[in-house]
């Protein structure tokens, strides 16, 4: 973040994002920005590495500049030397849930409510409001994720879908298909072949 801010909530939480702060995306992850009237300057660097931390601070955004004028690599080389990881603190109860979510993909949410002292359909409105979707969307697709991360592995398509909070290896199937426009076992082809 060059100048401005804005917050952005998705995948991995929400974080209110100020000038200097870095913020990484993996594959197929998803967020939604929220732009305060002022504006922001974002410069977008692609992340060849893994994902270190969700969020990470630059104390000297003008040396990432001056790198990104060499060239895109060197933008990338720049953030890796400079950036210290951060971790994301929750905001308040919707960036609770969403961790709580991210944790527990069987998380049964009116339990989550209940012990939080919320209606059901307050958490379903204030979550929307914070992430864009509602709970139950996101929890769909923090599985899925999971999924995804775990094709990788020996670990039987029916297996991956009852560790991942599926019903069923079928609902996994239309849910990965939905997310990445393959299906888990081209998704392993895919791997397999590389």
């Amino acid at each position: 973040m060059l100048s401005g801010s804005y917050t952005e909530a998705g995948d991995r939480g929400r974080v209110c994002v100020s000038p200097g702060d870095v913020v990484f995306h993996g594959a197929y992850e998803s967020h939604r920005n929220d732009v305060s009237l002022s504006g922001a300057d974002v410069l977008v660097v692609p992340w060849h590495g893994g994902i270190p931390s969700s969020l990470g601070r630059i104390d000297d955004v003008d040396a990432v500049v001056r790198a990104f004028e060499k060239g895109v690599d060197a933008a990338a080389r720049a953030i890796a030397q400079a950036v210290t990881c951060t971790t994301l603190a929750p905001m308040d109860w919707p960036d609770r849930l969403a961790d709580a979510i991210r944790c527990d993909p069987f998380l049964h949410l009116e339990t989550w409510a209940e012990r939080h002292g919320l209606r059901p359909e307050t958490v379903s409105r204030g979550f929307r409001k914070a992430y864009g979707v509602t709970a139950v969307a996101y929890r769909a697709r923090i599985r899925t994720l999971r999924a995804l991360d775990a094709m990788a592995s020996s670990r039987s398509l029916v297996q991956i879908a009852a560790d991942c909070g599926f019903s069923d290896q079928a609902h996994l199937t239309r849910s990965f298909s939905a997310l990445t426009d393959a299906s888990p076992s081209a998704w392993r082809r895919r791997l397999a072949r590389s």
